[in-house]
């Protein structure tokens, strides 16, 4: 693994991590942690440790960077396919994070 592969994934780990932590509802912090999971068993052993120390607390910022990093790693030379199924793993999670369906403020 590159080092720029090695920073995005570590980024990526790190808000995802960070989305957990920030989670409005027990859901929705299982279904980021579910989206980690898959993020590391695309991987393998070879994941960077995680930082969330100093990152914000605003989930929709969190969010964003997160997709932002994970679609980054499809130029690292992981599978689309992989890629397309966390991207759709954290909008399901961001769903179930939503404690207020009806006020969609997130």
């Amino acid at each position: 693994m590159l080092l720029a592969h090695a920073v995005t994934l570590a980024e990526a780990r790190s808000y995802i991590a960070a989305l957990a932590d920030e989670a409005a509802t027990f859901d929705g912090s299982v279904e980021y942690e579910h989206a980690l999971l898959y993020l590391d068993l695309i991987h393998g052993d070879d994941v960077p440790a995680l930082d969330t120390h100093g990152l914000t607390d605003d989930r929709a910022i969190l969010h964003a960077v997160a997709v932002s990093a994970v679609k980054e790693l499809a130029d690292h030379g992981i599978d689309k396919l992989q890629v397309e199924l966390l991207l759709d793993m954290l909008d399901i999670a961001r769903d179930r994070d939503n404690p207020n369906p009806e006020a969609s403020g997130f």
